[in-house]
């Protein structure tokens, strides 16, 4: 186990410094100076060689002038940039936003714990519905209670998540008004510990509750097809000829086999909705979250930011393919992933 691990964490960091390089050359490929930029303000009040001796020089400072390479081993850290000084991502140096003047690592905290904070809620609300339904349906397939919900789960999955987000304001935001309809937390709010921690969670439930709801028909669907295949196994028949409960049959053999297939399943649907799936919420609801503020800066052609952004989801989906390889251990003891 220990040997299997220290090879899968050497192999992510291989592919995430392949990765960065990639993205780093990519988006340098993209027509943008940010030198330029910077300059391009001074450019009426200065006169035009001096203007250009001075965009020259910042380009030099900024080290626009070197290669590729070289920049890419200064932005991550490998080698000293042009004053001397390691300041690269691996001494928690992501640079500095063009838009913003200040440097990314201050800008992304609060995006990123908002977006922790909105994904694990819904990813654990989701999974407690999701599977307990999909085992239910799975156990009464073909029936009426399943067909009404596969009926139900189908109209969830066709909904865009936009308009489900609109009708969850409509009904609860300005019907009953439960819930206020965006932001984070209450404006001018001073609060600390646990009544922060309430008060974010109380503006965050709208969006919260839009994620659940729009989850719920995909894993469903997947649950209650990996029971329904694991049921018509053979051994599962045999367990039933033994006289075991139906209980014990379902939980004790079934869904164990079962969770195998899905768990690759909910590691990919919670990678793919921490790395993305919630910028229409945050767009929707008016949440500062990292997908929100990845597309402004894309818009904006805030490269900086934008690549720090890109690291992070390289190593939230790294991190996830590890734990799904992980869990097959804890799934199946069959699984020998040491060898």
């Amino acid at each position: 186990m220990s040997k299997y691990l220290l090879k899968r964490i050497v192999y992510l960091v291989i592919v995430f410094f392949v990765v960065s390089l990639m993205m780093y050359a990519i988006y340098n490929l993209i027509p943008s100076d940010p030198a330029m930029i910077q300059m391009e303000p001074l450019r009426k009040t200065l006169k035009p060689d001096i203007w250009q001796q001075q965009y020259q020089e910042l380009r030099q400072e900024m080290g626009l002038n070197d290669n590729l390479l070289v920049r890419y081993a200064r932005w991550m850290g490998f080698i000293p940039d042009v004053n001397g000084k390691f300041s690269g991502m691996l001494e928690g140096d992501f640079g500095r936003s063009i838009n913003y003047k200040r440097p990314v690592v201050d800008i992304i905290g609060t995006p990123m714990l908002n977006t922790i904070i909105l994904n694990f809620l819904s990813t654990i609300l989701t999974l407690a519905i999701t599977i307990p339904l999909g085992i239910y349906c799975a156990v009464h397939a073909r029936k009426a209670s399943d067909s009404a919900i596969q009926a139900a789960t189908v109209v969830g999955y066709s909904l865009p998540t936009y308009l489900i987000g609109i009708l969850f304001i409509f009904i609860f935001a300005v019907v009953f008004r439960i819930f206020p309809t965006g932001g984070a937390k209450t404006p001018g709010s001073s609060y600390t510990g646990i009544m922060e921690f309430l008060d974010r969670l109380h503006y965050m439930a709208l969006p919260i509750l839009v994620l659940v709801f729009t989850g719920l028909a995909g894993m469903t669907r997947t649950v209650r097809a990996a029971m329904i295949d694991t049921l018509s196994q053979d051994y599962i028949r045999t367990a039933r000829a033994k006289g075991l409960k139906e209980k014990v049959v379902i939980y004790s053999h079934a869904w164990r086999n079962a969770l195998l297939p899905v768990s690759t399943s909910i590691m990919g649907w919670m990678i793919g909705v921490f790395t993305g799936g919630s910028l229409v919420i945050e767009n929707t609801f008016a949440l500062n979250g990292t997908g929100r503020l990845y597309w402004n800066a894309l818009t904006t052609t805030d490269y900086e930011l934008v690549l720090a952004m890109q690291m992070f989801y390289t190593l939230v989906s790294l991190v996830g393919v590890l734990l799904t390889d992980l869990s097959y251990t804890l799934v199946d003891p069959r699984v020998r992933i040491d060898k």
